[in-house]
């Protein structure tokens, strides 16, 4: 019997023995190296590592100092300085599920990673020091450096850092998130089967700063419960168009709430400076919004986009599901003032504009602006009525050389104009009336031009049109009907008007000088992209003080 207990006494100290050799190895520099490439040799990873670390006063823990671990065949997928393992009983079950993981300076890379592999380590709790993360797979892109913070639990599956359910805080220095970049992030959330929730989000993001909360669902939904942007100074190689449809890229949006204060935004030919913005109660989806009870409210000092230019712009909306209500638009353009307010309908995508004033304005018609009234409307706008319309002193310019004209002063009113139809411009029905104090037709000097039209579906017809020319007075009456030939009808009376006073207009000089008395007849067809000449027929009868002449208009040929 002592035989039998002296020989399992030596047994036991042999083996204490051993585990305290072992135990003193595996702490050396070659104890690292051989467990690095058993565990290389025996998995399908590589590890490798220069030192393990096991202190008493912490005995549930190990430390490993010059970590990387990766799938084989590919760069590493962990690279850390220092990586503190905490030790729990669940190791006897789960040896690579641990209680805690700390990794300090590396390097998180799960684009590393195969398709089809995950990180076979997992923790309650992992907890990153000044680490690098990319995460290019998941779904919101990552990749951020200088991060700090934690995840509870971490299971990182082969395409997300954060795994399908967990709880995580961290800061970065910088990080871009969903192709987002931002400097000084503080994010607060967590992940449950592929909805993530934002508790808190705040940034420094193009040379100002950002704060809000929201979250996104597994099928990329947003829902935006407040978000603040200060200061923003962003420039991007986008048109406007392109920067606004980046918001089709998610299935949908819904915002609560979202501010922007004192933004300065630039593209390529396209400017908002000192832009105020509050938005709230929106969906947006594909190309479509909806909407209980928001509201938009915007001011900035200069909006530009292409050859227009507003300034001081403010704008208030509010939505409902039966369309938006213009509750204020005003700004300054071309010198001017523009002002107007009115609802768009979504039944019929008409807009109202119930009042609508210009004033002051030094505008220059756009080269193809002849194009552009004859272009049709985007789906989203079927026609244009406004109910009633005033102009003060404005002054029009058309430098196209075919026919350039300009109105000084130009004075107006109208009431009920229906401007588009179907998604076509026109004056569709309604009454206008427009006079100015002086104007020039292809070079020819008129002075207190005036017009008088009512229209409705079948015609224009043009009550009243005189002007007062050198000495003289032209008055006339004409009618433009709807259809789409446009035949027009003209009547004009001169008297003691220049002899020549048609000439700059397109029927050819008389032979006569001086002062005259005239009549004009003429029918025309003003039919879109066809020339008006050949449509042209008339009359003309001249008289001066000695002279007489008639002429005949046949398919815009004298005879």
């Amino acid at each position: 019997m002592k035989f039998l207990g002296k020989f399992f006494l030596t047994l036991l100290l042999l083996l204490l023995f051993i585990l305290v050799v072992i135990y003193v190895l595996l702490q050396t520099q070659w104890g690292a190296g051989w467990f690095s490439r058993w565990v290389s040799d025996k998995t399908e990873w590589h590890l490798s590592l220069s030192k393990i670390e096991h202190n008493f006063s912490s005995p549930s823990h190990v430390i490993l100092d010059d970590f990387s671990f990766g799938h084989d065949g590919q760069p590493a997928v962990l690279v850390a300085k220092r990586v503190d393992l905490g030790l729990a009983l669940v190791q006897f079950s789960d040896p690579l599920h641990f209680s805690s993981i700390e990794l300090r300076d590396g390097e998180v890379n799960l684009a590393n990673l195969t398709p089809t592999s995950a990180l076979p380590i997992q923790a309650q709790r992992l907890q990153l020091n000044n680490m690098r993360i990319d995460s290019p797979n998941s779904a919101l892109p990552l990749f951020a450096r200088q991060v700090n913070g934690g995840i509870l639990p971490w299971k990182p599956t082969a395409s997300d850092m954060l795994g399908r359910d967990a709880r995580f805080q961290m800061s970065a220095g910088s990080m871009t998130l969903n192709k987002v970049p931002g400097e000084n992030v503080l994010i607060q959330g967590s992940v449950s089967q592929g909805r993530m929730v934002f508790n808190n989000v705040g940034a420094d993001l193009a040379r100002g700063s950002m704060t809000g909360n929201g979250e996104r669902d597994a099928q990329g939904n947003w829902k935006i419960n407040q978000l603040r942007l200060n200061d923003i100074r962003l420039q991007t190689a986008s048109s406007l168009k392109e920067f606004l449809r980046n918001a089709d890229a998610v299935p949908s949006i819904a915002i609560t709430r979202l501010d922007v204060t004192d933004a300065r935004l630039q593209g390529p030919d396209w400017a908002v400076t000192d832009l105020d913005l509050t938005l709230r109660n929106l969906n947006w989806q594909g190309n479509d919004w909806q909407s209980n009870d928001g509201s938009l409210a915007l001011n900035a000092s200069n909006f530009i986009n292409g050859g227009l230019e507003l300034n001081d712009p403010i704008v208030n909306l509010d939505f409902s599901p039966q369309g938006i209500a213009l509750t204020q638009f005003s700004s300054r353009w071309v010198n001017g003032v523009i002002r107007a307010e009115g609802d768009w309908s979504r039944a019929d995508k008409r807009l109202t504009l119930k009042t609508l004033a210009v004033a002051g304005l030094e505008y220059t018609l756009p080269q193809d602006w002849r194009d552009r009234w004859q272009a049709p409307l985007p789906d989203w706008l079927d026609s244009v009525l406004v109910t009633r319309f005033t102009s003060n002193r404005n002054l029009i310019i058309d430098i196209n050389p075919a026919f350039p004209f300009q109105l000084t002063s130009l004075d107006g009113s109208g009431e009920n104009l229906l401007l588009a139809r179907q998604h076509q411009w026109g004056i569709w029905s309604g009454k206008l009336s427009l006079n100015a104090a002086e104007s020039t037709f292809n070079r020819t000097d008129l002075r207190h031009p005036s017009i008088t039209l009512s229209a409705d579906p079948q015609q224009i017809q043009v009550t009243e049109l005189s002007a007062f020319s050198d000495k003289g007075l032209l008055e006339g009456h004409a009618t433009v009907g709807q259809q789409p030939d446009r035949p027009l009808a003209l009547q004009l009376t001169g008297r003691a008007v220049p002899v020549n006073v048609l000439q700059n207009w397109g029927w050819p000089a008389l032979p006569l000088t001086g002062d005259s008395n005239l009549q004009l007849q003429l029918n025309a067809a003003l039919k879109a992209g066809q020339p008006l000449r050949p449509t042209t027929n008339g009359s003309l009868s001249v008289t001066t003080d000695s002279q007489q002449l008639q002429q005949t208009l046949q398919a815009g040929q004298v005879r």
